[in-house]
């Protein structure tokens, strides 16, 4: 983040008129995504939490391509599936033989290019299990988990790719949720089986795993575990996608919960990963990175542990952005329908408050139980807008009046999603009612997926609903702002993204903050291109890049209304 970002007045915001015309339209069908969640119905509580998918290139030829997760168990026919997009933006189903076509109890994916070869990469997390697929760049993807040494038979949920270490490897973090009883049957008042509470059973670690890079096998691991750092633990031969588990060196298995979301960012601007955790009914867990591969968990004194009120919530899931303009990010975090949902601010720098009433976030046209989420500026007038989806983890007393294909046995926990748009100053107004697409029928909306489907420089959606079809929206907001879209690629690392990159954008007086990095929100993956919204900017001045391993670049202005990318090295060097 920027240092200096607490310390300056931010410049006026370039306002774009707000309208109330629809800013999504429903493309599910005419694009060619056929996809329904398979779930089970018999109150087992990992079908209740839904799967996610993910929005990524997996062939690199420009366009983003589709993963769907499936939770019907290993024996079921239904298998995640893969999408690829066609030249012409229809979506064709290629999961036969691409190898990601497995049935389990899944939960999230993560994308990262794990072994440096410019193919990203795909993990899988599930109620039991990791799955890790090598992407060989020929539209298969080979499943190298017991290779790997990513061993968690645990209850995964969302997952994160960073570079903890910053060696110019990714690491990974998964979130992992309850350690549940399958055997415990749970009632409502009325006496009949309902889904168990995240209460009723104790939370568990989160789990880190370091990449092994470059090194691979014992002697690696050895010389990793003598110095987290050295050449030696990471150099040399093959890249096979090669893990070793920190959990316990690194202090994170000193402080267990029930984590539902995942965020990796620079909480405390010392440019070293963090690693933010959304727990269920339990106090947020923020790991600092202390530079020496240790973690040292301080959410209370940083202010995101409680809510406003300082108590716990359910929360689920994460959304990052700039929301008042001030150069420093934000979070916000989706809890119950009977709790009011988190927007923490940061200022001064390092530290958070929650001002979700202030934000005008607590004058709501529903109160919904939120799960994905996501800040983006949808209608690039220069401010993130919110979206998130909404599904009960509790059955409702009265079903919803407007119910969208929702397996019968769903329809008493469907809730319509919501949309808020930010004025600029960081306040928001509901406009749900005027996207019916979006939030018109209820669905029990768990994954919510962002990303430019059809490169015209809006982002669009996906959703995935338990027992119901995923969903494509398409961004139709009239009178939009300017963009831009970037990618900062790292060179040294096989042409990948450089995952943990901060990008600051200067266009006059005004400047605009975004983080690459694709995991937020709630067992997705998103586009991890970075897009700006600039308003009535019609120029760029430059581009200020802060790469993961905490050097500096500035690049040359451009045009506005394009893509671009920006390879580190290429760039004017910033002395520290």
């Amino acid at each position: 983040m920027l240092v200096s970002a607490g310390c300056k007045k931010p410049a006026a915001p370039q306002l774009v008129t707000k309208e109330t015309s629809a800013w999504f339209e429903e493309v599910t069908q005419r694009s060619g995504l056929n996809f329904v969640h398979s779930a089970g119905t018999n109150f087992f509580m990992p079908d209740q939490m839904g799967s996610g998918g993910a929005l990524f290139d997996y062939d690199n030829d420009g366009r983003l391509d589709l993963y769907l997760v499936q939770n019907g168990g290993p024996k079921s026919r239904r298998t995640n599936q893969l999408f690829h997009q066609e030249p012409e933006g229809h979506f064709k189903d290629v999961s036969a033989g691409s190898g990601l076509d497995v049935a389990g109890h899944g939960m999230g994916v993560a994308v990262g290019d794990v072994n440096n070869d410019g193919w990203p990469d795909v993990l899988v997390t599930e109620y039991g299990a990791l799955r890790l697929f090598l992407n060989q760049g020929n539209g298969k993807f080979a499943d190298i988990t017991q290779s790997s040494g990513l061993d968690n038979p645990r209850w995964s949920t969302s997952a994160a790719f960073f570079d903890y270490d910053r060696d110019g490897w990714l690491d990974l973090v998964v979130a992992n949720y309850l350690d549940y009883d399958p055997t415990q049957q749970c009632y409502d008042v009325k006496g009949a089986l309902e889904f168990c509470g995240p209460h009723e059973f104790p939370g568990l670690a989160t789990r880190l795993f370091r990449n092994l890079g470059a090194g691979d096998g014992a002697e690696s691991a050895s010389a990793a575990n003598a110095n987290p750092f050295s050449v030696s633990a990471r150099a040399a031969a093959g890249t096979k996608g090669r893990f070793e588990d920190v959990t316990v060196r690194s202090g994170l298995a000193r402080v267990p919960g029930p984590a539902l979301g995942v965020l990796c960012a620079d909480f405390d601007g010392d440019r070293w990963p963090d690693i933010f955790l959304a727990d269920d009914g339990k106090p947020n867990r923020l790991f600092v990175n202390q530079r020496n591969g240790t973690f040292k968990e301080e959410s209370a004194l940083r202010g995101i542990a409680y809510n406003a009120i300082g108590q716990t919530a359910g929360n689920m899931g994460i959304a990052i952005g700039d929301v008042d303009g001030n150069g420093a990010f934000d979070i916000f975090v989706t809890h119950l329908a009977e709790e009011f949902h988190a927007l923490w601010m940061q200022g001064p720098l390092g530290v958070f408050q929650d001002r979700a009433a202030l934000a005008g976030l607590t004058r709501q046209g529903w109160r919904g139980t939120g799960f994905g989420t996501a800040l983006v500026d949808f209608d690039h007038d220069g401010a993130p807008d919110l979206a998130f989806v909404n599904g009960l983890v509790k059955r409702a007393k009265e079903i919803p009046s407007e119910v969208g294909a929702v397996d019968p046995f769903w329809i008493p926990y469907a809730q319509r999603n919501q949309l808020f748009a930010n004025d600029g100053r960081g306040t928001f107004h509901d406009i749900s009612l005027q996207n019916a697409a979006l939030c018109g029928k209820a669905m029990v909306g768990r994954g919510l997926a962002c990303g430019d489907l059809d490169n015209d420089g809006a982002v669009d959606l996906l959703v995935t609903s338990i027992g119901a079809p995923a969903q494509l929206f398409r961004n139709v907001a009239s009178h939009r702002g300017h963009w831009l879209i970037v990618r900062a690629i790292d060179s040294a690392a096989g042409g990948r993204d450089a995952y943990g990159a901060e990008i600051i954008v200067q266009a006059g007086n005004r400047r605009w903050w975004r983080l690459l990095h694709p995991a937020y929100g709630y067992l997705c993956s998103n586009d991890p291109r970075v897009h700006f919204g600039l308003g009535t900017a019609n120029r760029v001045d430059s581009m200020h890049v802060i790469w993961p391993d905490g050097s500096e670049e500035t690049f040359p202005g451009s045009a506005v209304d394009t893509m671009l990318s920006l390879r580190k090295g290429a760039g004017r060097v910033e002395a520290k």
